[in-house]
């Protein structure tokens, strides 16, 4: 059964080097019952709304699977929020997900898929040390993305709640169907 692990939202706006000077990639899950609205998570935030957030980038979703694959290739834990998401799941290929793909989860919080990350020189600096030369190229070629999320109806949800698919559109392209990279 698919289900969600945790709901993040930022722990704190961090320093970065890049043009804005701060970066809000620190995510860390919240304890108990989180609304999700049309913009993300309540109490979350981007730095850059020109590359994150809004309706169509409004939650980014990352496949427990995938943070162990690379937990594997950097040889440390990397808990939820790790990735900059705001949802943690578990038990879904969010990577063969298509793209107008409807997801409900808990009760009554439902997605829609809308496209995939496309790792930037921020999640780079972030990612740190010697992983972050040739960060961005790496995470884009080995296809473990994820995908942002539309809100379609709002809701609050909380660690252990079920994903269903609710609906797949017939002939949609696959998440990264297309995909040209970074």
């Amino acid at each position: 059964m698919p289900r969600l692990l945790a709901v993040c939202a930022v722990h704190q706006l961090r320093p970065d080097s890049g043009s804005l000077g701060v970066t809000a990639i620190d995510k860390r899950p919240l304890e108990g019952a989180v609304k999700v609205g049309p913009f993300g998570v309540r109490g979350d935030v981007q730095a850059s709304r020109k590359h994150h957030g809004g309706h169509d980038k409004a939650l980014y979703a990352y496949a427990q699977e995938d943070a162990e694959f690379w937990e594997g290739e950097l040889g440390r834990a990397l808990p939820p929020g790790w990735f900059g998401e705001n949802l943690r799941v578990e038990g879904l290929d969010v990577n063969a997900a298509r793209i107008g793909e409807i997801w409900r989860i808990g009760d009554r919080l439902e997605v829609e898929v809308t496209m995939p990350r496309t790792p930037c020189a921020t999640f780079a600096r972030w990612v740190g040390g010697s992983a972050a030369r040739g960060w961005v190229k790496r995470f884009d070629a080995e296809r473990r993305l994820g995908p942002y999320l539309r809100v379609r109806r709002a809701g609050s949800i909380r660690a252990g709640d079920e994903i269903v698919v609710v609906a797949a559109p017939d002939g949609a392209p696959a998440l990264l169907d297309g995909y040209r990279g970074a």
